[in-house]
């Protein structure tokens, strides 16, 4: 992790979502698990959790995109150290900059059609089928993960900037910050 404050807080906040992420995939796998149990033994009187598929739908969701911001900001995402190892680290440091702009705009649009898409769920009034439950709940939940994830990918481009422009700039590895 970084060592000023801010970098500690984006660390903080970034680890902070993946275990709501973690933990919602540890409930998805529980109800999985009954879910399955209860289909195994209707003759002896038990069933399925009701919206069982839905649960795990809108879980899945929330957990991927809480996932995102840690990976961004451990540099997890897929890397093409192949090439860039033949580089100086400046000439590595700058393409790390490029990426993260990248990864920063990629982020900016997806969040933006996210909630296009949660609005239109919103005003339509969209609910799930079996639980009932309004559709823009799940997005709205996801939305943690996704605007975590502007705001960590806003600070690797500030942070791999500072890099490329220091004296003696250090090529990026995943997982060193």
């Amino acid at each position: 992790m970084d060592n000023t404050p801010l970098g500690r807080a984006v660390f903080g906040l970034a680890t902070g979502v993946a275990i709501a992420g973690g933990v919602a995939l540890v409930v998805v796998t529980i109800v999985t698990l009954i879910s399955v149990i209860g289909r195994a033994l209707i003759p002896f009187g038990l069933r399925p959790i009701l919206g069982d598929t839905e649960i795990v739908q809108f879980g899945v969701l929330f957990a991927i995109f809480c996932s995102l911001p840690l990976t961004q900001y451990l540099r997890g995402h897929a890397d093409v150290s192949l090439i860039t190892d033949y580089f100086s680290p400046r000439v590595a440091a700058v393409i790390e900059v490029v990426m993260d702009l990248v990864m920063l705009a990629a982020t900016g649009f997806i969040v933006w059609r996210f909630g296009v898409g949660m609005m239109d769920k919103m005003g339509n009034r969209e609910m799930s089928i079996i639980l009932h439950i309004p559709i823009w709940m799940a997005y709205a939940a996801a939305m943690l993960g996704a605007v975590s994830m502007l705001l960590v990918s806003l600070y690797c481009v500030v942070r791999s900037t500072a890099n490329a422009l220091s004296r003696t700039p250090h090529k990026p590895e995943p997982g060193i910050f």
